[in-house]
């Protein structure tokens, strides 16, 4: 089967072959490391070869039950709790799945924003209509998703009662602790594991990612065997041989050569949620000790027409790394116009995916002549295959890309400072006098 592979030619003006042999060692130390039992959060590495069987079995059972009961979904989670979930339903999905489900619910995500608008809108939708709803967290007590399943469970049970509600209701969480689980103990909702050695942003091919894709129709055990097989090519620490290594060595060197900027860029829309998964990934596993690239995403051809100016002659800190799709999954045909009034008569006969290849090739000519790198990955197809292969090739190249940096990336201490100012400013009891400090501050800083 064709596979996902890297493409690096237009980066070799910018970094010498010899640059990129001289990382071996430090990629073959860092490489032990992702590859060690034990320590760090790890259990993602190996996580398509040594998937619970019986607990996949229990998501696609779950799923199909859903499917034919519920008009809607909710997916409840934030970060990589709905990220990798929601990148996979759009990249797999009809571009309009909202209003063109032709089996199965529609999807709806919630507890990823605070905003009381979103809600209220949301709401509005799940009158007429039967819903089921996924709750996804380790700790449960994360401010947004919680306060979302805390209005949702409520609206659950008024509207079904609470015995009925209990049926409709799916949690994923920790499988010993945390106020979520304690609660799916006690209330009796089908549950399912979250397990311990797996971060929230590595966790899409998880019950996380999985449950709320085979609902969506999605062939998840395709989606698995993508990611296995991408875990046994990409399991050498020969860089002649790995390309997802040969991706996280030549976004380190650029980054060395002050190229500090990573564009995540798509000709498709449908992996506009792919590259905010993607950029989680990445900002949360690298972005710390005042180090890190900064990861980035842009829609073209869509944005060549806002952000292309700054790409093509704005500040040389920017590299970009394209996923090219090389097979699009359905073609238009352009008509002829016997006036040809617009004189695009010559493209007559063409498909639309021509144009778009065309813009591809066009667009990397000049950036790259304009002094901005571009990797290229080459994707055979948006398929469930290539979906998990996609997956685990960034999730693997970023796990390497923290050790070369010389930081932790399976941590995110820095999440954390935002939270506590906004526990203290919410009330919370024994945050009081910190309280007290932060409004003197924003007396300071707000007119």
């Amino acid at each position: 089967m064709d596979r996902v592979r890297l493409e690096y030619k237009s980066v070799l003006g910018f970094v010498a072959e010899e640059e990129i042999r001289r990382q071996g060692e430090a990629v073959l130390l860092a490489h032990k490391r992702l590859h060690a039992k034990g320590g760090e959060a790890l259990g993602w590495v190996d996580l398509p070869v040594r998937r619970d069987l019986q607990q996949l079995d229990e998501v696609i059972g779950a799923a199909d039950q859903i499917r034919s009961h519920s008009q809607a979904f909710l997916v409840i989670g934030i970060g990589g709790s709905y990220l990798g979930a929601r990148a996979g339903i759009q990249m797999l999905s009809h571009s309009f799945c909202e209003v063109h489900y032709s089996s199965g619910p529609a999807i709806y995500f919630a507890g990823h924003n605070a905003s009381s608008t979103y809600m209220a809108d949301l709401l509005d939708l799940l009158d007429d209509r039967d819903i089921s709803i996924n709750v996804i967290s380790k700790s449960g007590t994360t401010t947004e998703p919680a306060i979302a399943f805390r209005i949702l469970r409520e609206y659950m049970e008024r509207r079904y009662g609470k015995r009925m509600a209990k049926e409709r209701i799916f949690v994923t969480t920790d499988g010993k602790k945390g106020a979520l689980k304690k609660l799916a103990d006690e209330e009796g909702y089908t549950s399912f594991v979250i397990p311990a050695d797996v971060g929230g942003r590595y966790s899409v091919l998880t019950p996380v990612g999985l449950l709320p894709m085979a609902v969506a129709g999605l062939d998840v055990e395709e989606i698995i065997r993508g990611a296995a097989d991408a875990h046994a090519r990409l399991g050498s620490s020969d860089l002649a041989k790995n390309d997802c290594y040969r991706y996280a060595v030549l976004r380190y060197l650029l980054y060395q050569k002050g190229k500090a900027v990573e564009l995540l860029v798509s000709y498709e829309p449908c992996l506009q949620y792919f590259a905010e998964w993607w950029k989680q990934l990445f900002g949360e596993s690298e972005g710390k000790e005042g180090k890190g690239i900064f990861p980035a995403s842009c829609l073209y051809t869509t944005d060549l027409h806002s952000l292309g100016q700054y790409v093509q002659e704005g500040r040389r800190i920017l590299f970009e790394t394209v996923i090219d799709i090389e097979r699009p999954r359905r073609e238009v045909q352009i008509p002829e116009d016997s006036a040809d009034r617009d004189g695009l008569n010559y493209l007559a006969g063409k498909t639309m995916d021509y144009v778009n290849r065309q813009a591809l090739l066009g667009t990397l000519l000049a950036h790259t002549d304009g002094g901005v790198p571009n990797l290229i990955l080459k994707v055979p197809q948006l398929s469930p295959y290539h979906c998990g292969e996609l997956f685990y090739f960034f999730q693997k190249a970023c796990g390497l890309s923290g050790y070369l940096l010389g930081v932790n990336p399976f941590d995110q201490p820095g999440v954390e400072a935002y939270k506590k100012n906004m526990f203290a400013l919410l009330g919370k009891p024994e945050l009081a006098q910190r309280r007290q400090e932060l409004q003197g501050r924003l007396e300071d800083l707000t007119p």
